[in-house]
């Protein structure tokens, strides 16, 4: 039951539910979204009606300040909250064009080819993210392969190095500088990948995670050791 309180309260609202407006009186006055801040910066991030060109050097300039990142390896979450992977592809592509004329490859020795050079790079990435991700790793998928193919960065510097002192000729000192070369980038790859990818993974399993990873640009420094050119 309602107490006479409430009921005195109601009483001046009590036949409003009878009134109704007349279709004949026309309703006047705009309606209209108030654009606030937020709005404004919607607009700002919109790329709809950007230029093409303005797209691809933006994009460009993303990846070049990822490089730069694993150029300077710290412990930094910039290869993880903006992911991408044109980088690693870029990377790969480049990475397997240098290794292309080999020795091995004119002799159907069984050589890094184009296409096996990608499997090796691709399925070597998925392999170590699904590693991680068993491990309790707390990144996605993508974000590793992001880090993981950034991080061939210095091994693809020392292959065009490598190919740069291999027209000097291939004796022993050759292969001193290369084998210097070499593993100076693969000890950049590897503390790079390690530096963004640590605080991803339990503290008592950080091992397991960095073994993979270590094969990994191992064998990818074998290969670029280990190219001389075709005859």
């Amino acid at each position: 039951m309602a107490t006479a309180a409430e009921e005195e309260a109601n009483r001046p609202f009590a036949g409003l539910s009878d009134v109704s407006i007349s279709e004949d009186i026309p309703v006047e006055g705009d309606i209209s979204v108030p654009v606030g801040p937020s709005a404004r910066r919607d607009d700002e991030f919109s790329t709809l009606d950007e230029p093409v060109k303005e797209t691809v050097l933006r994009d460009l300039r993303a990846v070049g300040k990822k490089f730069v990142h694993v150029l300077y390896p710290k412990r930094s979450t910039a290869l993880l909250r903006d992911w991408d992977l044109w980088g690693p592809l870029l990377l790969c592509v480049t990475l397997a064009l240098l290794l292309q004329g080999g020795a091995a490859d004119s002799d159907y020795q069984g050589g890094p080819q184009f296409a096996e050079v990608f499997v090796i790079v691709w399925f070597g990435s998925i392999i170590i993210t699904i590693n991680s991700k068993l491990l309790g790793g707390t990144i996605s998928f993508f974000q590793s392969l992001c880090v993981l193919g950034y991080c061939i960065l210095p091994l693809t510097v020392a292959m065009a190095v490598c190919r740069i002192v291999l027209v000097a000729g291939s004796g022993s000192v050759s292969f001193a500088v290369r084998l210097v070369v070499v593993t100076a980038s693969f000890g950049w790859s590897t503390f790079a990948s390690t530096a963004f990818l640590a605080d991803s993974q339990p503290a008592n399993r950080k091992a397991l995670v960095v073994y993979p990873v270590f094969l990994f640009y191992f064998v990818i420094g074998w290969m670029v050791l280990t190219f001389s050119p075709s005859q």
